[in-house]
């Protein structure tokens, strides 16, 4: 796992401009509205969700034999000043690690780091004592807090090992180093939309707790069917205004939002101008099933 040389020194927000006093973020193609930043100019009752779609192509690439790697934001070699990140959102990199081969020994601190194992085999160990071997349905979950050190290694001889990697800044980066790991198996995700991490005053014994006002959510969905997720409420009890980001594991499926706008394997995409309480709707529209993460946050 690559990281950044000083992670707590990096700030991670989006550039904005100001039209009619409201505060919006950018990039060079496509402006969605900071739903945070809307709520005493908007009426929320007549909001309709903004989609905005991040390529597969789009992303940020770097093949080095033994790693194949995409970036939805920017991380190590890959910068875009238009894709740092979205809100407590930091990282998704979806991996791909040969056999016999992995990231050695590296530290890291402040952030909320998690795998989403695809497919294959895939050894943690880390400085807090912890050794697993994580496979397909595992979610392997650390805070890293004042800081550790952790090694990620494909131990299989023969089959590569796909995961995403997700980083997640807490709203304390001074927390005690912890680990966790669950299981979901697809036939808990399987034309469903399973719970998988909520803030640690919501967790239940089903989901992963972490220390900010983010959920996380996976479906594996059949061809022709769909799913609806409920926007989570707000642990600020104020601001109802919540935003969405969806990623397509890029192993086949296609998968439509709202009825309207389509991604194809690889895809993720912005939703914003949602409020807690209101529905958006997923349906695989491929040949193959479509198997996506989905993270709410404020």
């Amino acid at each position: 796992m690559n990281s950044f040389s000083s992670p707590t020194k990096q700030i991670f927000q989006y550039s904005r401009r100001k039209i009619n006093n409201i505060n919006i973020p950018f990039n060079q193609k496509k402006e969605f509205f900071n739903s945070s930043s809307l709520r005493q100019n908007i009426n929320l009752n007549n909001m309709v969700a903004k989609i905005v779609v991040r390529p597969s192509e789009e992303r940020g690439y770097a093949n080095h034999g033994w790693l194949d790697t995409h970036h939805t934001f920017s991380f190590a070699d890959y910068y875009d000043p238009n894709y740092k990140g979205f809100g407590a959102l930091r990282v998704i990199n979806e991996d791909i690690v040969q056999p016999s081969n992995g990231f050695g020994t590296h530290p890291h601190r402040g952030y909320e780091i998690f795998s989403y194992i695809i497919s294959g085999e895939l050894q943690h160990k880390d400085s807090m004592g912890n050794t697993e071997i994580l496979k397909r349905g595992d979610v392997q979950f650390t805070t890293t807090g004042t800081g550790i050190s952790h090694s990620e290694y494909n131990i299989n001889k023969i089959h590569s090992v796909h995961f995403l990697q997700i980083w997640v800044s807490p709203d304390d980066r001074n927390l005690s180093p912890a680990y966790n790991t669950k299981t979901y198996p697809d036939s808990l995700k399987t034309n469903n939309l399973t719970h998988i991490i909520s803030p640690v005053s919501k967790q239940d014994s089903k989901t992963i707790g972490i220390h900010t006002d983010f959920h996380m959510f996976a479906s594996i969905l059949k061809p022709e069917n769909k799913v609806a997720h409920t926007i989570q409420e707000s642990l600020s009890g104020e601001d109802k205004t919540r935003r969405l980001y969806v990623h397509l594991i890029s192993k086949g499926g296609q998968l439509k939002i709202n009825g309207g706008t389509k991604l194809k394997p690889g895809d993720g995409a912005f939703i914003t101008e949602v409020v807690s309480g209101e529905k958006v709707n997923f349906e695989s529209v491929g040949a193959e099933a479509a198997e996506f993460v989905l993270f709410d946050l404020a």
